[in-house]
């Protein structure tokens, strides 16, 4: 035996040689199109095609609706071979002639061609396919009425030569050999389990995201307050099933971040976009019975305005008063460029009413949907469960991984080199907007992220519209503003990401746009 081979490779081999050998000796025209790789593949689909033969008394019939579910589930497509008639019955323990008839079968059907001795081929499946999607299509099924009435968030753009989009970190930054170690060390059989782990998510990991956050942004929590999740989206979700009853009133920033709100409203609650101002969300335009409020204050998405002191006690202290909730979402708080940094309002919550939201996503990436919620303790149990109930936990390898990488010091690394590349790109892209388009766009202030956003100061939706559009067409990837509106907006403008264009794409790509807007500015 080989190196490194199994019993099945060796009979793969055995029978590939025969079934080539046999089929060379009775086809002896064919002998030039017929190798071993051909009937090694034939050999695979042999061994894995799974016909189920439970009743001996219509056998002919069950090879049929087996063969013709596998086809026209797309598993056999169009122009392949399927195995010869006296092979598949030594396989199924039948007479060849058994299963030549349901050959015949689906050849009268129009599903299998006999090209003579060159084998019988699939045809006509994907046909086939269409035609059944088109009558599953007519079936009457009918979805909870929410999400007929659901606002679509708008699709993701798709790349661009010079990429503006909001919410991309750049891959090449991340550390893969370290955390690819790391990961390695986590798939040993000797640190893997085959049982089912805590809901609440890898005890050290916990752990180090309550040291990360404590120290970071000076949030007070304990391990058994952090529950990891997939991402931001994850936590929203936790806490819409934990605490809003249909019917019950949320207030998001308006301008704002879609996603959220249309969790909400798939939630059954009724969401109002409540305005932002030059110090965040007015307070005084919640509504008294607004039961949950989810804000940005950090950095509010996507203006980048950073909430004041005295909004920020005045959103306390009106939630104490209606006893209400706050989803405190912190975005992108690991890359701030200039300012004092303000006190998180979980930080500042005396009544135990904030849960802080964070995730990784920025950090490192988005493909690890690995993000966290801090939550108070009468809350702990519920969301546990329902973080049980919806995928029982997160991926334990990687959370382990993420918690090493925490410890050993390799995240605070990362996020030094992380913000000091992404500053050189905030730096260099509002010297260049304000360069080439100082007496055009207004430039709202921004101290964070990795993002800042332009208003038009006139022309309206059209105006957007117009200069959105000869962007694109100049190979320039730029999101509206007005996207990020739930009602009518009352500003147009653009919003530019900076974390997957380079410093040099920045200057290149704001010289093109000159360039291409010339006259329309």
């Amino acid at each position: 035996m080989r190196s490194g081979s199994t019993g099945r490779e060796d009979a793969k081999d055995k029978d590939v040689s025969f079934m080539s050998v046999t089929l060379r000796r009775h086809w002896p025209s064919h002998r030039a199109r017929i190798d071993e790789s051909h009937w090694a593949k034939l050999w695979d689909l042999l061994m894995d095609l799974h016909v189920d033969l439970q009743d001996r008394r219509d056998v002919a019939g069950q090879i049929y609706r087996g063969l013709r579910a596998r086809i026209l589930d797309g598993h056999l497509r169009d122009g392949e071979q399927i195995p010869p008639s006296r092979e598949l019955a030594q396989r199924l323990g039948v007479s060849r002639n058994t299963v030549s008839v349901a050959y015949e079968w689906l050849t009268a059907e129009g599903l299998l061609v006999s090209r003579g001795r060159a084998g019988s081929f699939v045809q006509n499946a994907s046909r086939e396919r269409e035609a059944r999607a088109a009558t599953a299509r007519g079936v009457k099924l009918r979805p909870r009425a929410i999400w007929n009435g659901l606002q679509v968030p708008p699709p993701a753009m798709p790349s661009a030569p010079y990429d503006f989009r909001v919410g991309i970190p750049d891959a090449t930054l991340f550390p893969f050999e370290a955390w690819s170690r790391l990961l390695a060390r986590q798939l040993r059989t000797t640190a893997m389990t085959a049982a089912y782990a805590d809901p609440s998510g890898h005890p050290e990991l916990r752990e180090s995201v309550a040291r990360h956050v404590g120290i970071s942004r000076g949030v007070r929590a304990e391990a058994s307050d952090v529950l990891i999740t997939h991402g931001a989206q994850q936590a929203l979700d936790l806490v819409g099933r934990v605490l809003l009853e249909p019917g019950d009133r949320v207030a998001v920033e308006e301008p704002g971040y879609p996603p959220a709100r249309v969790l909400f409203q798939s939630h059954g609650a009724r969401v109002v976009p409540v305005p932002v101002d030059a110090e965040g969300l007015d307070v005084r335009a919640l509504p008294a019975d607004t039961r949950l409020v989810y804000v940005t204050p950090s950095h509010q998405f996507p203006l980048g305005i950073v909430m004041s002191p005295a909004r920020r006690r005045a959103l306390l202290d009106w939630a104490r008063r209606r006893d209400a909730v706050i989803i405190e979402d912190d975005y992108d708080s690991e890359f701030r460029f200039g300012g004092r940094p303000l006190e998180t309002l979980h930080g500042l919550d005396r009544s135990g009413r904030v849960l802080y939201v964070g995730s990784f996503s920025k950090v490192l990436l988005p493909a690890l949907r690995l993000g966290f919620l801090i939550a108070p303790p009468p809350l702990r149990r519920e969301l546990r469960l329902a973080k049980q109930v919806t995928d029982w936990h997160s991926q334990l390898p990687a959370q382990a991984a993420l918690a090493r990488f925490i410890d050993t010091g390799a995240l605070a690394r990362h996020l030094r080199k992380t913000r000091r590349e992404y500053a050189q790109r905030h730096t260099r892209l509002s010297e260049r907007l304000r360069h080439h388009f100082g007496d055009t766009f207004e430039q709202l202030p921004s101290v964070a992220g990795l993002h800042l956003c332009v208003t038009f100061p006139r022309g309206g939706a059209r105006r957007e519209r117009e200069l959105t559009r000869k962007a694109h067409d100049a190979g320039i990837g730029i999101e509206e503003l007005s996207r990020y509106f739930a009602g009518t907006p009352t500003r147009h403008g653009w919003v530019l990401g900076y974390g997957g264009v380079t410093v040099e794409r920045i200057d290149e790509g704001l010289r093109r746009l000159r360039a291409k807007l010339g006259g329309a500015l």
